[in-house]
């Protein structure tokens, strides 16, 4: 490891082994345990051992675990607001011991890092969760990720770097602290701005940045984030097309763009010291922190997580030690009378302010609808139109859910015969019984199998919706959070329309032909939905359908019909 010193920024963690010792480190990794890494795990470890987490020399303890929870700070005294660790599962957690090395790999198996261990412990997640984030309400994203994704073991410990993550896209866009220090040595700028974002870039975002460089006296960096984001957010490869257009509309040689591999816990406050922390570690001087940065919405109460200048007064809170100057912006309106953007506190009586709201502009162009130039630039609208076109010409599924013999696949077979009729795209139907004679043949009915195999259906329907077909899935899938998963899969990339058939359990056992229901109750068949093991009913369906009410022509018409309504059939 080494520490490098710069102008921009104070000390800066390398933790990135010399060539000759990385080599001989790899041949004695062979016998290491391995874990590989997901996608969380592979955007920290990119950061720490490149610097951007600096001065973190691997992921945290369990002592700088609890402190920073606790009190946004490490054992040391130093602030730190967000817990860095590594998750595993408890069954690899029970086979490693401390002080042994771990190899850390990415996906492909390619040697990222040596972890040494230093500490192996179970978390109160609900602790971590009030402290982190303030709410344990899984409506918020990183507490839902935390208490259903994570696992269940926190294995802490130094990490020695072998061979950096690769990325194949916007390669010449990739710049870690070190390079973006050199960078800003070299062209001579000493105040440098940043930006973060995780959303396309419109003109009102534009004035915003603009005018908080002016402020500063400074250089701007759009530093946008392109590892884990909201679920939900438009692709990284889009908003990245959407910032090259961007970037040509501010002065030559004063701005520039840079990618940041963060996954972002959307942790509000805490979120915006710890962005602030990563952008001084790149050299960067200021740091612009606007209403409601990093907030990931409301939570089951209808209320937002955290207030609008939240992040803005934690920030200004430790100002002195977070060692970058925080630029507060409130947030840019559009006044007709002046044809240009100003702070919403600026305007005056009886000027007539325009806007659009996120939520809006989604709508207007998944219809296809007009954008108007003052809210977006046309190359910026036509990238998104080219990569998010109207909601008929997307792809979709259908995700029944009910129990054994509700009906799912009757109604099913008569929507896809119904689709298919109508033509104009491919419909491909995923019964549940028919993909675990095809895709999951190896697995049982324990929950863990359950959950695999309905994780299978919604890799193949994401695929499916994807490349712009419809995907009828027809599983029973019994569980809330599994359904979520799933839906969380695919509506990035196209619709997704949960349909609950709610027939009753008595009238499911009264249509059963094959006596499963019978089988069930005499303890024969272990683990059927609805008798020994629990069904949790959909919350918020799209639709929810009553087979006692309808016939599955009638059931596959009113689908239709909501499908009509929501924009994906015309």
């Amino acid at each position: 490891m080494t520490t490098l010193i710069a102008p921009h920024g104070g000390k800066l963690k390398n933790l990135y082994l010399p060539a000759e010792l990385a080599l001989e480190e790899k041949q004695k990794a062979k016998e290491y345990r391995s874990w590989d890494l997901d996608h969380r795990q592979l955007c920290d470890i990119e950061l720490l051992l490149n610097g951007a987490f600096s001065p973190l020399e691997g992921f945290l303890g369990k002592a700088d675990y609890d402190r920073v929870v606790a009190e946004m700070r490490l054992v040391d005294g130093t602030l730190w607001p967000m817990p860095i660790t590594l998750d595993v599962s408890n069954t690899f957690a029970d086979s490693v011991t401390l002080g042994e090395r771990i190899a850390l790999r990415d996906p492909e198996g390619v040697l990222v890092a040596i972890l040494e261990v230093s500490d192996i412990w179970a978390p109160d997640k609900t602790v971590e969760a009030k402290g982190v984030f303030g709410t344990a309400d899984d409506k918020h994203p990183g507490v839902s990720y935390l208490m259903h994704k994570a696992g269940g073991v926190y294995i802490g410990g130094k990490l020695k770097g072998i061979e950096a993550p690769m990325h194949y896209d916007f390669r010449g866009l990739r710049n870690d602290p070190a390079d973006m220090r050199a960078r800003f040595e070299k062209l001579g700028w000493r105040k440098v701005v940043a930006f973060q974002t995780r959303n396309p870039m419109h003109r009102a975002h534009q004035e915003l940045t603009f005018r908080a460089a002016k402020l500063a006296e400074a250089n701007l960096l759009i530093h946008p984030v392109v590892g884990m984001t909201k679920p939900g957010d438009i692709d990284h490869y889009s908003r990245v097309r959407c910032y090259e257009h961007l970037i040509k509309q501010y002065p030559e040689q004063s701005t520039m763009l840079s990618l940041l591999h963060l996954a972002m816990r959307m942790g509000g406050p805490r979120e915006a010291v710890w962005h602030a922390i990563i952008r001084k570690n790149h050299g960067c001087t200021h740091f612009i922190v606007g209403r409601d940065h990093a907030g990931p919405g409301k939570g089951s109460d209808g209320k937002d997580f955290y207030g609008p200048y939240e992040a803005q007064d934690l920030c200004a809170q430790y100002a002195e030690e977070l060692g970058i100057e925080m630029v507060p912006f409130q947030e840019m309106v559009y006044v007709e009378e002046l044809a240009e953007y100003i702070p919403s506190d600026e305007v005056k009586a009886g000027q007539t302010v325009l806007n659009i709201s996120g939520t809006e502009f989604r709508r207007r162009l998944m219809e296809g609808l007009d954008i108007p130039a003052w809210f977006s630039y046309p190359e910026v609208v036509a990238e998104l139109r080219r990569t998010h076109p109207p909601k008929h010409l997307q792809g979709f599924t259908v995700f029944f859910t009910g129990l054994s013999g509700s009906g799912k696949s009757t109604i099913a077979n008569a929507l896809m015969v119904k689709l298919m009729e109508m033509g104009g795209r491919r419909v491909t139907m995923l019964d549940g019984d028919l993909v675990r004679k095809n895709l999951s043949s190896e697995l049982g009915f324990s929950k863990e199998h359950r959950n695999i195999n309905i994780m299978r259906i919604g890799y193949v329907a994401s695929e499916i919706t994807k490349n712009g077909g419809i995907a009828i899935c027809a599983p029973i899938a019994p569980y809330a959070q599994t359904r979520r998963d799933v839906r969380e899969m695919i509506s990035p990339l196209g619709g997704f329309v949960e349909i609950h058939v709610a027939t009753t359990v008595e009238t499911c056992e009264e249509r059963d032909r094959k006596g499963l229901y019978a089988k069930a109750r005499a303890g024969i068949i272990k683990e059927f939905t609805g008798i020994s093991d629990p069904y949790e009913t959909p919350e918020n369906p799209e639709m929810r359908i009553q087979t006692e009410e309808c016939t599955p022509d009638e059931a596959a018409q009113r689908i239709l019909l909501k499908l009509e309504s929501l924009g994906y059939i015309r």
